[in-house]
């Protein structure tokens, strides 16, 4: 059952959001925001990518139409939830992607679904972030001072200017950014056995913040073939290199489809 809103279609739960609905097609491409991003940061990939393949968006509370939903602090506290979201699609062959600190919660859900014994992704793109074994060295962001929280905001190259410069904007993100930033720098990683799904990483040539042998180092959460491709751009390569990344993902998912 889904309700029409907008460009999107929210699915019963809220954690879904499909941007255009294709139940005839072979592949589900699940995506994951990155901090301070929300399910939207994904619209325009459901229409550049093969009709073959639906992209189903993952939302996390307290953005967009989650608005007055209380913001998660913790991955404990996303990974059940989104898993349980996901339970009834997961009948078709399906594959993850995710960005930044998207890509470390679509890690953790996997590993929940694993230990539930349920379904596992086909394929996991894993993009913008070092690999969960190791240990983040920089200080934590997410309690920070303000003016030290918009210096590193500015630093990042995410938050476009007019964002940073209006006040009553960031009013509203920096509530959002922190929980964000909490989700990722109080995950501590437990070792289990690597993953049997394939995982293709993807990492920015100037991401100065996560290097490519960080992102390389994704190749120990797999049994099984490992692929790492690194782009021209800084932390957020994943929309100023959009048609290069596509095409990529077009390729990997086309394979699965012949599986």
């Amino acid at each position: 059952m889904q309700s029409r809103s907008g460009t999107m279609t929210q699915t019963v739960n809220p954690w879904l959001y499909y941007f255009k609905p294709n139940p005839k097609a072979s592949v589900r491409l699940f995506c994951f925001h990155y901090a301070g991003g929300s399910a939207l940061i994904y619209r325009s990939w459901a229409q550049k990518l093969p009709p073959s393949v639906e992209v189903v968006a993952i939302q996390l509370p307290g953005r967009a139409t989650r608005m007055h939903e209380p913001l998660v602090t913790k991955l404990t506290d996303v990974v059940e939830p989104v898993a349980g979201a996901l339970a009834p699609f997961l009948n078709e062959p399906f594959a993850f992607f995710g960005h930044s600190m998207g890509a470390l919660i679509s890690f953790e859900v996997a590993r929940f679904l694993r230990r539930e014994k349920r379904a596992l992704p086909w394929h996991m793109f894993v993009s913008g972030r070092l690999a969960p074994q190791i240990n983040r060295e920089d200080p934590p962001l997410y309690n920070l001072p303000k003016d030290e929280l918009l210096a590193e905001l500015q630093g990042l190259d995410g938050t476009p200017r007019e964002v940073l410069e209006h006040p009553e904007l960031m009013e509203l993100m920096l509530p959002v950014l922190r929980a964000d930033f909490s989700i990722c720098d109080t995950y501590e990683y437990t070792e289990e056995p690597p993953l049997p799904c394939p995982i293709t990483a993807f990492g920015g040539l100037q991401d100065f913040d996560v290097s490519r042998r960080h992102v390389e180092a994704w190749r120990e959460q797999t049994s099984a073939t490992f692929t790492l491709r690194m782009f021209p751009g800084n932390h957020f390569f994943i929309h100023t290199n959009e048609t290069l990344l596509l095409n990529l993902l077009a390729t990997q998912l086309g394979l699965l489809q012949k599986l």
